[in-house]
């Protein structure tokens, strides 16, 4: 038999727990039976609007103190507002223990499944949240779910705002109890639930994101504003700030990049246990407007849904866009592996075929930059790889007249034209060899010296070996790609020097493979599909951004990411103390390769030129101008449909532009492309009444 200390120690345990409110759609039916609205249930319980929907859905609990009271209204309004079919004196609290005596900080809100309803027949049905619930715009479909490893239940990240709510993905809300950078820390390892798996077996998770919002961070003891001379970038808190020096006392580490924009806190692994938060601080200018238009003014629940979706296609940010391109490459292709050593038949880290591995390359010299060790240090004069994109206008005196009479310039923006050049594209993954008169070979990725100057092209067409599209007037450093075109037009190639490797592969394959997936998935989502015709996919890029703004957010950071991530791999020195011939920081990377980069571009403007030729053959029809991805024609009307070729069945002609939402297909763009249009008329000639076009730049990151 028990004894009265056993019994007692089991009631008090009782007495200890959590109370325990009605499902969900009972406290909703309990209030709308009170006539109170969420707002003002809000207002009473001090919290906020969302937290009051996503109580009523199930998605999450209120904490002590607001539990009891939130308790309390319950039971007062099951008194008066009994359930249908329920006995008159039943009432909410006859099942209810005593309040909880357990600290708020020792739990977290989460999003478990709503609970069947008392009484079905009576409780009104109640839909779900939307993931975007505070918006102000219509709710739309849902485009992220929340993580399916049960080790991050909640998914990648999280929004936090100034009244401890953490918005994470597909609506959920967690209450984050923390005061300090140091508690947020803690409670994001520990309590959270957030973090995402690995994307290839041999690399690993994603460390959690937690993004600030001003409220948020002026809570957390940070400066709402993060101001200086600098650039944005580059401002960081001193090191005697308060909060750093919390970080610091508390034995946590910033990375070299410090305490700015986007910091990550951490500690030394142990063993296979990453101990790492991201933070991302909005009113710092994390989200580059460029990159994430108008996501910084959303409410917090939106930029939520905006990063998860991201997280979820393409990679938890770790920084811009461009960085997050970058990353991306590594964790699809990690340097390392599992591989069991021969002599202690122990398992260590081994090299990753496929991946650029752990250790820094050094470029040939025609691939770096001039300030580059490898150039200051030789003295090297040899010239250097100029593989960038068009720059180009044509001679108004090639112009004729009928082009001239034209009312419109219509200009073809191609999608994501550098993730279509990466698609199979095999580079180098050895350190560069030099050889003197070597033969061309189109199968080995490296730079060649080659004279071109011969290669005859039509003078209305930009040249296909150089950026501002002129004439080759003496030998030069070509990319591989550029070469075998030179050789694919019918002339005679013969270098006479190359820098080559001879380990190969499509490193870029994987990243390619994801990012069209993000874009092509994320179109969709706003309405444009593989599936609709030539005019129906021109109407639907003309309205894609206003149907849904978080999702036309996405894509326009997916369009970063890879351009971006491309021009990362040549990330120049940055800082005014920068003295040349010094290695800066990127230069310890890995994927510090500008040959890539070199062959991404080669690739990318070879296609241009293909297509371009194949439109002159089909057509007769020449370009007035073209912008890295953009290409502008004179038409008779305002729409590509008026002068693309078609065939007799009304299908595209194969070879030339295409309209399509694929990665190289192209699109019709708002106008941006002044550039041409201005040399033009400062030559007397004003071609359009009406100019439509596009442009795009290739960034070297940030």
């Amino acid at each position: 038999m028990a004894s009265e200390e056993e019994l007692f120690a089991s009631v008090d345990a009782l007495l200890n727990e959590e109370p325990h409110l009605p499902p969900p759609a009972e406290r909703a039916r309990l209030r709308e039976a009170a006539g109170i609205t969420q707002a003002r249930l809000a207002t009473a319980l001090k919290t906020t609007t969302q937290s009051v929907k996503n109580w009523e859905n199930g998605r999450s609990e209120p904490k002590s103190p607001r539990l009891d009271a939130y308790q309390r209204l319950l039971n007062g309004w099951a008194a008066k507002y009994p359930a249908p079919g329920a006995a008159p004196t039943a009432s909410v609290a006859a099942t209810v223990p005593a309040a909880s005596t357990e600290p708020a900080a020792s739990r977290v809100e989460t999003a478990d499944a709503p609970q069947a309803p008392a009484v079905p027949a009576a409780a009104p049905a109640r839909p779900a949240i939307r993931p975007a619930a505070t918006s102000r715009r219509p709710a739309t479909k849902k485009a992220a779910q929340p993580a399916g490893d049960p080790r991050f239940p909640h998914g990648p990240l999280a929004v936090l705002d100034g009244d401890g709510c953490a918005y994470g993905v597909d609506g959920i809300v967690l209450d984050c109890p923390a005061t300090t950078v140091v508690e947020l820390v803690e409670w994001t390892l520990h309590e959270s639930g957030l973090g995402a798996p690995r994307v290839h077996r041999n690399g690993k998770d994603s460390d959690p994101l937690i993004v600030l919002t001003a409220a948020a961070a002026v809570k957390l003891g940070l400066p709402e504003r993060l101001e200086g001379h600098e650039q944005r970038r580059s401002l960081r808190l001193p090191e005697d700030h308060p909060v750093v020096k919390q970080v610091v006392k508390a034995k946590w580490r910033l990375t070299q990049r410090g305490f700015g924009p986007w910091a990550r806190i951490y500690r030394k692994a142990q063993g296979r246990d990453r101990q790492c938060v991201q933070l991302a601080i909005l009113s710092w200018d994390a989200l580059d407007e460029r990159s994430w238009p108008g996501v910084s003014e959303m409410e917090p629940a939106d930029v939520a849904r905006v990063l998860s979706v991201y997280a979820q296609r393409v990679i938890t940010p770790r920084g811009s866009t461009a960085v997050s391109g970058l990353e991306l490459m590594t964790a699809l292709r990690p340097p390392t592996r599992a591989a069991r050593d021969e002599a202690s038949g122990n398992w260590v880290p081994g090299h990753n075929p496929g991946s650029l591995g752990t250790e820094p390359m050094d470029p040939a010299p025609p691939e770096a930059t001039p300030e580059h060790p490898v150039v200051v240090n030789s003295g090297w004069t040899g010239g250097f790889l100029n593989e960038e994109a068009y720059q180009w206008v044509r001679d108004v005196s090639l112009l004729t007249d009928e082009e001239c009479t034209l009312p419109y310039a219509v200009g073809l923006d191609l999608n994501t034209a550098f993730l279509a050049a990466a698609a199979r594209l095999v580079v180098g993954l050895s350190a560069p060899d030099h050889f003197v008169g070597p033969k061309f070979n189109p199968k080995i990725p490296g730079s060649w010296l080659v004279d071109l100057s011969h290669v005859e092209v039509d003078p209305r067409l930009p040249s296909p070996f150089t950026p501002d599209g002129t004439r080759p007037a003496e030998p030069a450093w070509y990319q591989t790609h550029t070469v075998a075109y030179a050789q694919e037009l019918g002339y005679n190639v013969a270098p006479l020097e190359g820098y080559l490797r001879r380990e190969t592969g499509a490193y870029l394959d994987p990243w390619h493979d994801r990012l069209k997936a993000a874009y092509v998935d994320t179109l969709a989502d706003l309405g444009v599909t593989k599936d609709l015709t030539d005019a129906e996919f021109l109407a639907a890029m003309e309205r894609h951004k206003e149907v849904d703004p978080a999702m036309a957010a996405v894509l326009a950071a997916i369009k970063a990411t890879v351009k971006g991530g491309i021009g990362k791999l040549r990330e120049r020195p940055q800082g005014k103390r920068y003295k040349e011939g010094e290695r800066w920081p990127a230069l310890q990377r890995p994927t510090w390769r500008p040959d890539i980069r070199a062959a991404v571009i080669a690739k990318a403007r070879v296609n241009m030129h293909r297509k371009l030729r194949n439109m002159a053959t089909m057509t007769g029809l020449y370009p007035l101008a073209v912008l890295s991805d953009c290409v502008v024609y004179p038409s008779p009307g305002d729409s590509p449909l008026d002068f693309l070729p078609y065939a007799a069945s009304g299908k595209p002609q194969p070879g030339g532009f295409r309209l399509g939402p694929t990665p190289g297909l192209a699109k019709l763009e708002g106008v941006q492309t002044m550039l041409w249009a201005v040399d033009l008329m400062e030559q007397g000639y004003n071609p359009a009444r009406h100019i439509k076009g596009g442009d795009a730049v290739l960034d070297e990151g940030e």
